[in-house]
């Protein structure tokens, strides 16, 4: 377990008991084995300390509109990592790897008050396409077009 929590705040506000964050590992193991894409954990080059995670799910979200079958990309990182580059350059790589596999089409869900992630995806090419409610709660649905 690292020391700095993760950043909850857009995610109901408090860290996960154990038990959801194992359950958590499964499913993002679960994801490479059966969907062949999945989620990477990030880590500070020069010290190996944990950053992050992100990447690509199909959580087959209740959504109207959805997804309509687009790989859905995510992305969560450390407060202490935030605000120096680590996520642009985490995003930038792992677009990379998409634009690699043919995809022509990757969405996101954010949640309107986490401007710094709708900033992040804004400069990395996602546009919104919806705004919707997801589990009682407003969110804005991005897409990025493969070009």
């Amino acid at each position: 377990m690292w020391s700095e929590p993760a950043v909850v705040k857009h995610f109901g506000g408090e860290a996960r008991p154990p038990d959801d964050v194992w359950m958590r590992l499964l499913r993002y193991g679960g994801l490479w084995a059966l969907l062949g894409y999945g989620y990477w954990t990030i880590r500070e080059t020069a010290t190996g300390r944990f950053v992050g995670e992100l990447g690509f799910a199909d959580f087959h979200r209740v959504l109207s509109p959805g997804f309509d079958g687009a790989p859905e990309v995510g992305w969560t990182l450390s407060g202490w990592a935030q605000g120096r580059g680590m996520a642009s350059e985490a995003v930038t790589a792992v677009l990379g790897w998409a634009d690699a596999q043919g995809w022509k089409r990757t969405a996101c869900m954010i949640v309107p008050a986490n401007t710094t992630s709708l900033r992040l995806a804004g400069r990395h090419g996602y546009t919104p396409y919806a705004e919707t409610d997801f589990k009682g709660k407003p969110v804005i649905l991005l897409e990025r077009l493969a070009s």
